[in-house]
């Protein structure tokens, strides 16, 4: 391993000493029924239980007290997609720094006002931008222009060594050997810095960091070699989706990851919902990315201890029925159709008897009939028991001549449906 990309062990244990009394020693907890179902040892490293719900009070905290005494007086910026906003505006309070947010427009509500609860008077929240990119830029200048100190959400040694106590505190609660770390992966700041504790404390472990499908930045800067920003992205895991991973961090991943996955919004969807159900545990998007990466290491994990880091729970409860949505389309269980209906008497009442099977269920339909024409088009969304039931159902439709287009498929059609 290169020593330039080695964060020092004994400036992530002074950052430890910084956070005392600032930030929580998360546990480090065994999930009995996800043990059983992957014939392993699970255990979830619970930063959702972290003091603003997120790791990332670790890095802020830690780079705004290492500025000097001027730096603090004029003040610091910082630009988040939630959390980090969360440990900034915290810090603020903590250490009496006036503090300026810039935040996406379409960052969760829950996550503003948090922010703003945190911070009380010592933090101004602006919503600028559709992205975190967007909001970055625009903090990025209000920085330049006002001569203030710029606190990054990832692509900052200070930052990286506050996050990477996460891993030294795994490390001290864990006496047994751990063979697998999951974590995620947006802007890399804490893969970045608990890998390299990880390389130095346990070299044996495998790190496999989670990164969303709809926001691949660390895997396409893998791919030609350096950070690139990406066209477009899914901001639906609003805590790991940037367009860009940071220079700095990009050179530790690229180092000290054993492999990068990618991870399907629905797959985290269903990952959310399920530890809700069976864990009573609320986590946001970004929080069961490294969880939902269980399933594609099943085989390998066999007999194993494996620790997924929880990286937050700040989740917009409004949300979750995207998320059921989102679940359900992952797994094959609920599909849309354009179908083509006679205009007749008694057309509805025969796709409902003889194309539907006994266990499905209608869950949205829209239809408008008009005159003068031998078919309508309605759109009809189907919910299935079992995914197997899917090709049966096309074919009574295709047989019954219902079948006009299949929507699933069609992004442009399905956006104004989901």
């Amino acid at each position: 391993m290169k020593e330039s990309l080695k964060v020092s062990l004994d400036k992530v244990r002074e950052a430890k000493e910084n956070l005392v009394g600032v930030a929580n020693k998360t546990p480090l907890q065994r999930v009995d029924n996800l043990s059983k179902e992957y014939k392993s040892n699970i255990y979830f490293k619970r930063e959702d239980l972290q003091v603003v719900r997120s790791y990332k009070i670790r890095g802020a905290y830690n780079k705004i007290n290492s500025l000097s005494k001027e730096e603090l007086k004029r003040g610091v910026v910082c630009a988040s997609a939630g959390n980090h906003s969360q440990g900034f505006a915290l810090s603020c309070s903590k250490l009496k720094v006036k503090g300026n947010i810039f935040m996406p427009v379409t960052t969760p509500m829950q996550k503003v006002n948090q922010a703003a609860v945190f911070g009380g008077e010592y933090v101004e929240i602006k919503l600028i931008g559709d992205t975190f990119d967007q909001a970055c830029k625009a903090a990025d200048k209000f920085c330049k222009e006002n001569n203030l100190s710029f606190v990054h959400p990832f692509d900052d040694e200070k930052i990286i060594e506050g996050q990477a106590t996460v891993g030294l505190e795994i490390l001290e609660d864990k006496n047994e050997s751990i063979d697998y770390l999951f974590l995620p992966v947006g802007g890399g700041g804490l893969a970045s810095g608990v890998s390299s504790v990880f390389k130095q404390l346990s070299p044996n472990t495998k790190i496999i960091a989670f990164e969303p499908k709809g926001a691949p930045s660390l895997q396409k800067a893998l791919e030609v070699g350096k950070p690139i920003e990406l066209d477009k992205i899914d901001s639906f895991v609003d805590g790991a989706a940037v367009k860009k991973i940071g220079n700095i961090t990009f050179g530790y991943c690229k180092e000290l990851l054993d492999e990068v996955k990618l991870v399907d919004e629905g797959a985290v969807c269903s990952t959310i919902l399920k530890l809700y159900n069976e864990n009573a545990m609320v986590i946001e998007p970004a929080g069961a990315l490294s969880v939902s990466g269980l399933e594609q290491y099943k085989e390998q994990i066999k007999g194993k201890n494996v620790v997924c880091i929880i990286s937050g729970g700040n989740n917009d409860i409004t949300r979750m029925e995207e998320m059921k949505e989102r679940a359900l389309l992952h797994r094959g269980l609920k599909h849309y159709f354009l179908v083509d209906f006679p205009q007749r008497a008694g057309a509805l009442k025969e796709f409902l008897i003889e194309v539907l099977g006994e266990n499905d269920d209608i869950s949205h339909f829209e239809y408008t009939k008009k005159n003068h024409r031998t078919k309508g088009s309605a759109v009809v969304g189907v919910e299935l028991k079992d995914k197997g039931d899917f090709i049966p159902l096309v074919e009574r439709m295709k047989e019954k001549g219902y079948l006009g287009e299949y929507l699933n498929d069609n992004e442009k059609l399905f956006q104004f449906i989901i």
